[in-house]
């Protein structure tokens, strides 16, 4: 993510932005796209509790707080055990990275946690402002929110294709669940809680669990597509667009940006 395409994000009206992967407990990416915007919300989706310190990250955030308050959300996860060697009592851990953090000056409203499960669903209703669920169809919207209840903020991601072509737009959309979403077991058991079974998820996902999981034809429709989490419950749709190697990124978000009238 550079600042020139966050600059253009804010300028196309969406009003959060998300950034994948983990960054470094010192959160300097943060402040290089606060500084580069003028009212764009930066999120992190997330930071890994295995590999940052959460006093650091405590730090970070009480830096980036004291020069753009109100414009950071610190997302925190556990990630996966089959990328972490030490990967044990994973709810554990969780409980007291987010106590640590809490502890440590960072306010309960300004952090959320990646939750997939009822269990970690509700720690992050309870603990901290709400969760930030990934790779969900609206079905598991409606059930999370169900899980934190009315007050919680609930934030989920939905990958997208804006392509007309359902052939080429699920072969964008596979190529990305595949590897790595669908050989790590918090989503594939997540998957199976909602009813899918191993032959969907065999082979890169069927045609039908691809469609669960991205939207894909022109900006109105994959528009509709994203309203159904808000329909569901969502407060907040984080859309991640999936395109071919060669596209132009900020042409997907124009679209998308007219089609929700943002």
């Amino acid at each position: 993510m550079t600042k020139d395409l966050a600059a253009e994000l804010e300028r196309l009206g969406f009003g959060v932005l998300w950034l994948g992967g983990s960054p470094g407990g010192d959160l300097a990416v943060v402040d290089k796209l606060l500084d580069a915007t003028a009212t764009l919300v930066v999120a992190t989706g997330i930071v890994n509790m295995w590999q940052a310190d959460p006093q650091q990250v405590a730090a970070s955030f009480g830096r980036i707080e004291a020069r753009w308050p109100g414009r950071f959300l610190l997302g925190v996860g556990i990630g996966h055990r089959e990328a972490t060697k030490q990967y044990a009592r994973p709810y554990d851990v969780a409980i007291g990275y987010v106590d640590a953090l809490l502890g440590h000056g960072v306010p309960q409203a300004s952090l959320v946690l990646a939750a997939l499960g009822p269990k970690m669903l509700r720690l992050a209703a309870d603990r901290t402002a709400g969760a930030h669920p990934y790779l969900v169809p609206s079905e598991y919207t409606r059930l999370a929110r169900q899980t934190v209840g009315p007050d919680a903020l609930l934030a989920v991601e939905h990958k997208a294709v804006l392509e007309a072509d359902p052939d080429r737009a699920r072969a964008i959309g596979r190529l990305r669940v595949r590897t790595p979403y669908l050989g790590l077991v918090n989503y594939t058991s997540n998957l199976r809680r909602l009813g899918w079974t191993d032959s969907d998820l065999a082979d890169g996902g069927s045609d039908a669990l691809i469609d669960a999981l991205v939207a894909h034809g022109d900006g109105d429709q994959v528009a509709a597509r994203l309203t159904e989490h808000l329909d569901a419950g969502a407060d907040h749709v984080c859309v991640q667009l999936l395109e071919s190697a060669d596209a132009d990124p900020l042409a997907g978000y124009r679209e998308l940006a007219a089609a929700l009238s943002l």
